[in-house]
């Protein structure tokens, strides 16, 4: 391979002896996409604070110039323009000289976009090197507006702007895979992606002698994934030696994501600086003094890498006669490991989304949040995480961080303003509405009031039920029919709608209170509204469609049940929040349907027909190991053995799938949330699925009932064997006479299952004779629809399918009367609260547990 050598003449600041330590500096920067006044602020103030560090080298993050999420933006040429014109300014500032500077934008070459970083120094720019592998990831689309290079160890000319060459006295300027080589040291590029790959660029740059390796990333977090990042690079320098600067974003910059801002350095295997976690600061500089003669020393002492190093091709060399060494370097301190506590899921959503609000409320223009407050989990979710919100802000301006003093006081319209405890703070900024109904209960009532009496925020009660009879009216008078609850004589139609017109009432007084509390309280503007559903049930389903899911921002929708759960606890004691405690144990239920003498008859999970465990296993089933029903069956039948059935596991993955499809179309209206969950069933951008479904799903459950059959046949032919087995020891005196119980399941039972088994919501169609000769041929089963439909809220929706049975060639759904006599009924189970029509049948007789239906 032709080595390409390009040189690039900077007129020395420094000494050319040959030093061993240099100090690097890497920063994490809150950026905002599309703002490039804001971002070139930042990057200007991150580059002064690493020079007064005495850094020779700064890095940044991914796409610094222009912001990340800037989506379709990126085919905009004002993009790309309004980038460079960024990079003009830069170019020419007192601040950007006697330093190597990096930073991040999307550049057009040859007609391609590429997302590249930009090195320059004293007012000439080194090398454009573009982006090798791409991200399209979760919620990562960089190939729709970027191409990866894959001229690998390949340069070529890139034709300047007019505006950047008329700065650098450059036409054109190296693009392409390259690494710097100064007078001390040799530098080399990843971008995000690159570091993730099994074939990560930092393992060819090392052999080839690059020593430092600079990666600026935008990684978004997901909670439990807060080790992957540190892994990675203590796992590329250990294995390789060598100094790893990674620098990320910080924040909310528009979208769902928030940015972990998880910037370190490591050296030969170990992290030796790092950002402070979950900060408000826009500017979080670090630098580390790394001795050169370490990693040499590391690298030479691993034979094998040596071996490997000596036959590595090598990499176009930009040589730069500047050296980020000094004379007189002893006395700078080397650089030493540190120790890092990755933080726990509980506390990435206690800080995590917090971080995220604040950077939405200030950029929002609006005043504050309100949020309708019902005392259960959920809300109580969010109001907790505003309240840790304003824990930071507080925080935060002690240690004298003065834009988020000047933020909170933009916000609040108090010029003078100083926040110095929480719950004054909270008074102002958060606003709760407790929105009652007859059916609400005097325990969430109060659980709502004393959470909002702790963490201080400015709480109304309100009654809705007038908003409810005025609806309710004008469709009686309209109608002439009037609707009941389902426990006074109502169909489940008239249930449902019930529920859902309180439901959806509520959400339009939230937006009525967020557009005029300000007004009220003698200030300008209005109020971003919040949502309050999690992952668990956005992904079952289980909410309606327009109601008080629907808000302007959601900071718990990535987030499952159970760990919110653990996160309260948490919360309880460091934001000190006794009534946390009370909430956690308390049922949770929507409240929509009336009482009972005083005590609440409607529980979430009896609703859902199914637990949060349950639904936290099949989501990450569904997404993360991309299961249909089928392979999910597979899975579940296995892990779910010591307590379900195969018939069992078999009906509750039928009525996962019939209710994720069914509901789906609801994830297109879903209130934009905190990206957290890797199964998170987000329609925007994460989860690419059709929200029109056959919800019958007919191929797919045809092929779980065969398997079903298929386990049970042989868990019955196994059963026969060790009882013909245990008769014949019987008969020899050895073995006791109870031959073991059949682990099959009754059609008529209600749960299906013994002990401490979970209940079943349904089990298999079963068809069969009522009596049968003993010259009769052996049935065997043939796959058929029974035409059942669910009736709720207007919609039908299959039950289930049938298999029915089969004499010799015949089937009896074209058998002769007494054919029909001798095959006898079907029965099958329906879920409770299920209304049915069935065709094809004569008659349903419906029983407590069991509907049977005579064909």
């Amino acid at each position: 391979m032709l080595l390409q050598v390009l040189r690039v003449i900077i007129p020395l600041n420094k000494s050319n002896s040959m030093g061993r330590k240099v100090v690097l500096a890497t920063c994490c920067l809150n950026q905002w996409a599309m703002d490039f006044r804001g971002n070139m602020d930042r990057i200007l103030d991150s580059i002064q604070q690493a020079k007064s560090n005495g850094a020779a080298y700064r890095s940044g993050p991914e796409l610094e110039v222009s912001g990340y999420s800037c989506g379709d933006h990126y085919y905009e040429s004002d993009t790309l323009l309004h980038s460079w014109e960024v990079v003009a300014e830069l170019l020419q500032h007192p601040f950007c000289t006697d330093i190597i500077i990096d930073v991040g934008l999307p550049v057009m070459h040859k007609n391609v976009t590429y997302n590249c970083r930009v090195a320059f120094l004293n007012r000439k720019i080194l090398l454009i090197r573009p982006k090798l592998m791409l991200c399209d990831d979760g919620n990562y689309r960089e190939s729709r507006w970027f191409a990866p290079w894959q001229k690998v160890r390949q340069v070529e000319d890139h034709y300047l702007p007019r505006m950047i060459s008329k700065i650098t006295g450059q036409v054109t300027v190296p693009f392409g895979d390259a690494v710097i080589a100064t007078r001390d040291t040799c530098i080399g590029y990843e971008i995000c992606e690159e570091l993730w790959n099994p074939e990560s660029s930092h393992i060819p740059m090392s052999l080839d002698g690059v020593e430092i390796i600079v990666n600026g990333s935008g990684s978004y977090t997901e909670i439990r994934k807060g080790f992957v990042t540190q892994d990675l690079i203590k796992s590329a320098t250990a294995k390789n030696g060598g100094c790893y600067l990674f620098a990320n974003q910080r924040g909310c910059d528009g979208d769902r994501v928030y940015f972990s801002g998880d910037t370190m350095i490591g050296v030969n295997g170990s992290i030796v600086a790092r950002v402070t976690p979950y900060s408000l600061g826009e500017v979080e500089v670090i630098t580390a003094t790394v001795d050169l003669e370490s990693i040499r020393s590391y690298r030479n002492n691993i034979r094998s890498r040596c071996f490997r190093a000596s036959q590595s091709n090598a990499y176009p060399r930009i040589q730069v006669n500047y050296s980020l060494s000094v004379d007189q370097d002893y006395f700078l301190p080397s650089c030493i490991p540190i120790e890092y506590k990755i933080p726990s899921p509980e506390e990435e959503i206690l800080y995590g989304p917090a971080c995220w609000l604040w950077d939405y409320l200030r950029r929002s223009g609006q005043g504050g949040f309100l949020l309708p407050l019902s005392g259960g989990v959920d809300s109580s979710s969010t109001a907790t995480i505003v309240f840790s919100m304003c824990h930071l802000i507080v925080k935060a301006v002690a240690k004298g961080d003065e834009k988020v003093l000047d933020d909170v006081r933009r916000v609040v319209a108090q010029s003078d303003y100083v926040p110095r405890d929480p719950r004054e703070l909270c008074g102002k900024l958060f606003h709760t509405v407790y929105m009652a109904t007859e059916n609400s209960s005097a325990e969430t009532k109060s659980r709502a009031k004393l959470l909002a009496q702790q963490i201080g925020s400015y709480h109304i009660p309100v009654v809705i039920d007038s908003m409810v009879s005025a609806a309710l009216g004008i469709f009686s008078a309209a109608t002439g029919h009037i609707p009941k609850f389902k426990i006074r004589g109502g169909t489940i139609r008239e249930n449902v709608a019930l529920q859902n017109v309180q439901a959806r009432l509520r959400m339009i007084l939230a937006y009525l209170f967020a557009q005029l509390m300000l007004w009220v309280r003698g200030r300008q503007g209005g109020l971003l509204v919040l949502g309050s559903a999690n992952v668990d049930e956005a992904l079952r389903g289980y909410m309606t469609k327009y109601d008080c899911s629907s808000a302007d921002i959601n900071p718990i929708g990535g987030f499952a049940k159970n760990d919110l759960k653990k996160f309260l606890l948490l919360a309880k004691e460091r934001l000190k929040l006794p009534v946390l405690g009370e909430i956690l144990n308390a049922h949770p239920t929507a409240e929509l349907e009336p009482l009972q003498e005083g005590k609440l008859v409607q529980t979430d999970e009896v609703d859902m027909g199914m637990t949060y465990d349950e639904l936290s296993t099949y989501g990450k089933l569904r997404k993360i190991e991309c299961c249909g029903p089928y392979s999910m069956f597979g899975k579940l039948v296995h892990l779910w053995s010591d307590w379900c059935s195969p018939k069992d596991v078999a009906e509750k993955v039928k009525f996962f799938f019939r209710m994720y499809s069914v509901n789906r179309h609801k994830m297109t209206v879903l209130t934009p949330a905190y990206h957290a969950e890797a199964y998170s069933p987000d329609d925007h951008r994460f989860d690419h699925r059709q929200f029109l479904y056959n919800y019958r799903w007919v191929w797919q459950f045809d092929a779980i009932d065969r398997a079903v059959e298929r386990l049970e046949y042989g868990k019955t032919q196994n059963d026969t064997v060790e009882r013909s087995s245990s008769t014949r020891s019987n008969k020899d005196g050895s073995h006791s006479s109870h031959s073991r119980p059949s682990s099959r399941t009754s059609n008529n039972s209600l749960s299906g299952s013994t002990g401490n088994e979970a209940p079943r919501r349904g089990v298999e169609v079963s068809a069969g004779p009522s009596s049968m000769s003993k010259d009769s041929p052996a049935p065997h089963r043939v796959d058929s629809l029974l035409v059942c439909y669910d009736i709720e809220d207007g919609n039908e929706v299959s039950i289930t399918s049938m298999q029915h049975t089969v004499y010799g060639e015949k089937d009896m759904t074209q058998s002769s009367e007494e054919e029909r006599k001798r095959r006898g009924s079907a029965s099958i189970y329906i879920p409770a609260q299920k209304s049915l029509r069935c065709g094809d049948a004569s008659s349903i007789s419906m029983h407590e547990h069991t509907t049977t239906i005579h064909l």
